[in-house]
């Protein structure tokens, strides 16, 4: 639902549903005073003193934040970078594309195929690092042949919190991660995007297909299609907040709990079993903790 195509009182309850449902501050909280704004000052000099930087550019709020400030800043200095994998879903790409279009930003896609990474098909613990380190080499690669000085990626100081073994890659490669330096949390990014007028202040937080896959479950072409599908449907159907976990056959379906009784009320249920079971799913269940980032992470803390 576009902010512009809303008024009144109609605007008023969309944004303090948007607000409820993405944890953003509310109008009289910090956040909205002089501390992000002077991080975003920081975070303005931070990318000026780099010169010129290639962003690794998912088309997420973080990337898209960090990538128009670096515009902002150095102009065509600042440079785009987007990996096109089977991990990342192709709605992902095609909106990281007409972002770069629309505000004038010099783009490069670079394709890689994950799932020829040594090791990672098979989904150890250490995934997110294996795949880590390979796209961002050959973001690395298309930054050097863009005479970009630096690589640099959207994570934030709420990254902090959860198993995120990916960053040691990030580490290990000299890439910059400015939000992190400027300390700036996800809900400071959101309110600083919505007050530069960014489309993308309220997108949904998302993370790579193979999250929903299982640590140890082999990690296939086919089931990173079948959690594509399935999401894809549901934000069609006008789920906002969602992950779709594959274990095995069995779809779990996580959402907002604010949206449990859609999802389980008729037609929606029906319509949505149907259309699983055609992507290949044998089983669809929804989960009654409802959505949160990192549910697949949840068994390592319980070993």
């Amino acid at each position: 639902m576009k902010t512009d195509r809303i008024k009144g009182e109609e605007y008023e309850n969309y944004l303090h549903q948007r607000t409820k449902q993405l944890d953003l501050p509310s109008a009289d909280s910090a956040v909205s005073g002089d501390k992000a704004e002077q991080k975003l000052a920081f975070l303005k000099q931070y990318l000026k003193e780099l010169g010129s930087v290639a962003v690794a550019f998912s088309g997420g709020i973080d990337s898209v934040f960090l990538l128009k400030t670096a515009h902002d800043v150095l102009g065509s200095q600042a440079a785009a970078v987007t990996v096109s994998s089977c991990v990342f879903p192709k709605r992902e790409l095609e909106e990281a594309k007409e972002f770069c279009i629309r505000h004038g930003i010099r783009h490069v896609i670079c394709d890689a195929d994950a799932l020829e990474i040594e090791g990672f098909a098979q989904n150890p613990q250490n995934r997110c690092y294996l795949c880590k380190r390979a796209m961002m080499g050959s973001v690395l690669q298309a930054a050097e042949e863009q005479k970009a000085a630096y690589v640099a990626e959207g994570s934030n100081t709420d990254d902090d919190g959860d198993f995120r073994p990916g960053y040691r890659a990030v580490a290990e490669l000299g890439i910059k991660s400015p939000l992190r330096q400027a300390g700036l949390a996800k809900a400071e990014i959101r309110h600083l995007a919505k007050r530069m007028g960014l489309a993308e202040w309220d997108k949904p937080s998302y993370a790579c297909l193979a999250s929903r896959i299982p640590y140890g479950e082999q990690i296939t072409a086919a089931k990173l299609a079948m959690a594509e599908h399935a999401e894809q449907l549901l934000k069609e159907m006008g789920f906002c907040q969602l992950r779709v976990r594959v274990h095995g056959s069995m779809a779990r379906i996580e959402v907002l709990p604010e949206d449990f009784e859609k999802l389980a009320a008729q037609p929606v249920r029906g319509e949505v079993v149907e259309k699983f079971k055609e992507y290949g799913f044998s089983y669809v269940t929804m989960d009654l903790q409802g959505y949160r980032t990192g549910s697949m992470n949840e068994v390592l803390k319980e070993r």
